[in-house]
């Protein structure tokens, strides 16, 4: 079959109609784009404002939900087993006299010349584990700080406070300062929290005006001092001059600011030679301020009342003010860790107070030796001197300084654990803060506690440690004779007191 043939002017009208439409579609599509270019931006900025808008129909946009808490965050389910040493245990193994005694005879040696003697047992049981001349005299330098300790806690009780007291004077403008006892006062307000300054001059000053006040006293008043409660000459004749001169000790009196020290962070050279009257003064200057408002003058200087004036005429004086001291615990604790000899021998004419006997040197002397003898320490051989170690006439033994560690580790007197926390630490704390750091003595940081004592030729450390079984030991190592400045006799005792606390010495 053939295709059936068009007529010529169907095709060619279908052509033109095809160009016309073509040609019409063109002219739409161009006249459409603006309006979709349009369209599209409108489009584009809708959506952002969208978002802006939104929260106002649909209100907020709920919260996203909170990140987990990571684990180490999270509060523990179960407490971690206690760390640090186990209590001490009896069944401990004791360390064996020959193991501990070939350990201690190989380090404890003189650099120089001289000799050390060694005393060392278990606080337990009592059992000696070396003896080196441990029953021999010997000069004992600051290790005599822990006898006049025991004395004062024992005296005086650990909880008992130094008042210094604001009397009304024998004249109605006179105000007394009156010592009793406090060495570590500060020029400044109280400060709770220390021990030195516990108790200030401006709060005392600030509490006498206001009684000042509350009786009428106006006008111009003088300040006197009342350092009537020590006895005896100020500066004892057994301390070298030029370990007064050095600062290591000045005059002693009942009340003094910083332990007679000009300033509290600067612990040497010269020091007030009288430091009542410093006190005194300090204290006219903080009442001159706190009395201004009150209408109250204060004359210049301040003036002393003789002894027998000061026992008679203020006995029954009215207290106007008062401040007390830290604790004698916290007092002993400072005195041992820092070895402050004017603190010491303070406490050992306190002691001599309360037993009712006179507060010089004599009779601290009497007292400390009195309340070791009643701790069971046998003092027929012991000489005093002094009672902080700082005179070269003082004679104890080894076993003797052992025994008084002993007696505040593990003895029955509770009163005497009180000075536990002012053994010094080693490579931490007080005088052994320096030391322990080098490879010879460093196993020893942290664990060996322990009095420090040091003079020209002289070298002492005596104190407790817990050794490598869990065992404690106490022990006394005293070096006389030694040669002035050589570094290995300080290192032999260190060394001593290390081997003890990494000796499993069975």
């Amino acid at each position: 079959m053939k295709e059936t043939s068009r007529p010529a002017a169907f095709n060619g009208g279908f052509k033109d109609a095809i160009a016309s439409a073509t040609s019409r579609a063109g002219r739409t599509a161009r006249q459409a784009w603006p309006l979709a270019v349009l369209a599209t931006l409108m489009l584009v900025l809708a959506v952002p404002a969208a978002f802006v808008v939104a929260p106002g129909f649909i209100g907020p946009e709920p919260p996203a939900a909170a990140p987990a808490t990571p684990a180490w965050q999270l509060p523990p389910a179960t407490l971690s087993a206690r760390q640090g040493l186990s209590p001490l245990a009896d069944s401990a193994p004791v360390p064996l006299p020959s193991a501990v005694t070939a350990q201690l005879d190989a380090v404890l040696k003189p650099d120089g010349g001289g000799s050390f003697a060694g005393f060392v047992q278990d606080a337990l049981t009592g059992d000696v584990l070396f003896d080196r001349g441990g029953s021999e005299n010997r000069i004992p330098a600051s290790n005599m700080k822990l006898f006049t300790a025991v004395a004062a806690l024992r005296a005086l009780g650990p909880d008992h406070r130094f008042s210094t007291r604001v009397l009304a004077g024998p004249d109605p403008n006179h105000v007394v300062l009156t010592g009793g006892g406090d060495v570590l006062l500060g020029a400044g307000k109280s400060v709770p929290d220390d021990v030195m300054g516990h108790a200030g001059l401006a709060t005392l000053a600030a509490a006498t005006v206001t009684a000042l006040q509350a009786n009428g006293t106006t006008g111009e008043l003088t300040v006197m001092v009342d350092d009537s409660l020590f006895s005896g000459p100020a500066l004892n004749p057994a301390w070298a001059d030029g370990d007064v001169e050095a600062g290591e000790m000045a005059p002693l009196f009942p009340l003094a600011l910083n332990s007679a020290r000009y300033n509290p962070a600067v612990t040497t050279g010269p020091r007030p030679q009288d430091s009542a009257v410093a006190a005194a003064e300090a204290f006219a200057g903080q009442l001159k301020t706190a009395g201004a408002a009150a209408g109250i003058t204060v004359a210049a200087g301040v003036g002393r009342l003789p002894a027998p004036e000061a026992v008679s005429e203020t006995a029954g004086s009215a207290i106007l003010a008062e401040v007390q001291s830290a604790t004698l615990g916290e007092q002993v604790g400072l005195m041992l860790e820092s070895s402050d000899n004017y603190l010491a021998e303070t406490l050992g004419r306190m002691a001599a107070a309360a037993a009712g006997e006179p507060a010089s040197n004599d009779g601290a002397s009497a007292a400390v030796r009195a309340h070791l003898a009643e701790l069971g320490i046998a003092t027929d051989t012991m000489r005093f001197a002094d009672v902080s170690g700082l005179a070269i006439g003082n004679q104890a033994s080894a076993r003797q300084l052992a025994d008084v560690v002993r007696a505040v580790t593990t003895g029955t007197d509770q009163r005497l654990r009180a000075a536990l926390d002012g053994f010094p630490v080693a490579g931490l704390t007080g005088t052994l803060e320096a030391r322990y750091e080098d490879g010879a003595t460093s196993r020893g940081a942290g664990l060996v506690r322990a009095k420090t004592g040091t003079l020209n030729t002289v070298i002492s450390l005596s104190g407790y440690v817990v050794d490598a079984d869990g065992r404690l030991l106490v022990f006394s190592f005293i070096g006389n004779g030694l040669k002035p400045g050589a570094a290995g006799n300080r290192e032999a005792v260190d060394r001593a007191a290390a081997t003890l606390a990494a000796c499993g010495c069975r």
